[in-house]
């Protein structure tokens, strides 16, 4: 994928947004595009870049693009983000004020990022608040919000969803991808494969809450999906043609949310559920999981919640009744699921992953609060539930 799909554009152009999306100027999804980062800086003209990187990433990629700068004349500028007591990198205070003192420091006009999502996610909220842009330079397929213009980060505990900057550019460099770490990858596959789930929530809220609603939108999501799933074991191999599928699902998947302006095409219930585990494992102390492996355990588990009910006590009307009906059988079985996360290389049941059973049903009763004002089924199923 090099620029933006048409049927992305289209979709853009007729929603009348194409001045206000915020495109990347360019997305280079393939073997030596980390050679390509230095060239972009110049020709974009800054002049004192700042390259924000972890100790594993910049190992990576990050020291690649450092000393590529450094030949094409730029000073050395760099801040590696320091892990929080646990041993994680989290988007949370310390990290985005560590950051945004060191563009102080280096008086930085620009952020070049080499990581995954947590590292975007701590780059773009310090570019949006210093008011400078950043360019994305991912080192593992892991997550579709390397798009975004929002960030997730944690504030004293509790995630919030921010305003942030969308990348200038993006240089996805096949031959880093390949070489992540196995559960990365995977993790990028799971967080594809919760659109079978947030796409039925997204149609349950139009249908019964008049939630906005974008068929084109969601079916630029539904096709990344589906090529993920045709492509499933190649991934788990990671093949260069399946982290090619997956990469360019990923951006499909974050721009069609950056076109429909949030977030509803790629993230339903499962990932409600994925962050409350978050949330409840920083509260207790713990080593956070994976956020693309969350979102995979937990979108079987709505799967199976979701296709035991009946929709129709949850529809106004017969139309309604059957729209729903035939969203659902879009949805697989939690078995058929589980199968595509183990093909894909990463954990498929909630024992392998480290969830318990108590905190999955704590999450299944309350986290759709996370959320309030997004009408999910599992929203509707709990209202119900608690209205008798």
């Amino acid at each position: 994928m090099n620029g933006i799909p048409d049927k992305v554009a289209a979709a853009a152009a007729r929603l009348g947004e194409e001045h206000s999306v915020g495109f990347p100027e360019a997305i280079d999804v393939e073997a030596g595009a980390l050679k390509r980062v230095a060239p972009f800086v110049a020709e974009r003209g800054f002049k004192r870049p700042l390259v924000v990187a972890d100790e594993r990433t910049f190992r990576a990629a990050g020291e690649a693009v450092l000393a590529d700068l450094a030949g094409a004349g730029y000073r050395e500028a760099l801040t590696l983000v320091l892990p929080n007591a646990q041993g994680d990198v989290v988007a949370d205070e310390a990290s985005i004020v560590q950051v945004i003192l060191d563009i102080q420091k280096y008086a930085a006009d620009a952020i070049v990022v080499a990581g995954s999502g947590t590292l975007h996610d701590i780059s773009r909220y310090a570019a949006y608040t210093t008011g400078i842009p950043f360019i994305s330079v991912p080192t593992a397929a892991s997550v579709d919000g390397f798009t975004s213009k929002g960030a997730p980060i944690l504030v004293r505990g509790e995630k919030i969803t921010v305003p942030a900057t969308g990348p200038a550019a993006i240089f996805a460099d096949l031959d880093v991808l390949r070489q992540a770490p196995a559960a990365l990858t995977a993790a990028g596959f799971g967080d594809m494969l919760g659109k079978c789930t947030s796409l039925f929530d997204w149609k349950f809220g139009s249908v019964t809450a008049g939630e906005p609603y974008d068929e084109a939108v969601a079916d630029i999501t539904e096709q990344a999906l589906r090529a993920c799933i045709e492509h499933a074991e190649a991934i788990g191999r990671r093949t260069e043609e399946g982290i090619r599928v997956l990469m360019n699902a990923l951006i499909e998947s974050g721009l069609a949310m950056l076109v429909f302006g949030q977030s509803h095409p790629a993230s339903g219930a499962e990932h409600h559920l994925s962050h409350y585990w978050e949330m409840e494992y920083i509260r207790t102390g713990k080593r956070q999981l994976l956020h693309g492996a969350k979102v995979g355990v937990a979108c079987a588990e709505i799967a199976g919640l979701y296709l035991g009910l009946r929709i129709e006590d949850y529809a106004k009307d017969e139309a309604a009744a059957q729209t729903l009906r035939d969203a659902l059988r879009r949805i697989p079985s939690p078995d058929s699921l589980r199968g595509l996360l183990d093909k894909a290389g990463g954990p498929a049941t909630l024992e392998r992953l480290g969830v318990d059973g108590e905190l999955l049903n704590r999450s299944l009763r309350e986290a759709h609060r996370i959320r309030p004002n997004r009408h999910t089924l599992l929203r509707a199923y709990n209202e119900s539930r608690e209205s008798c």
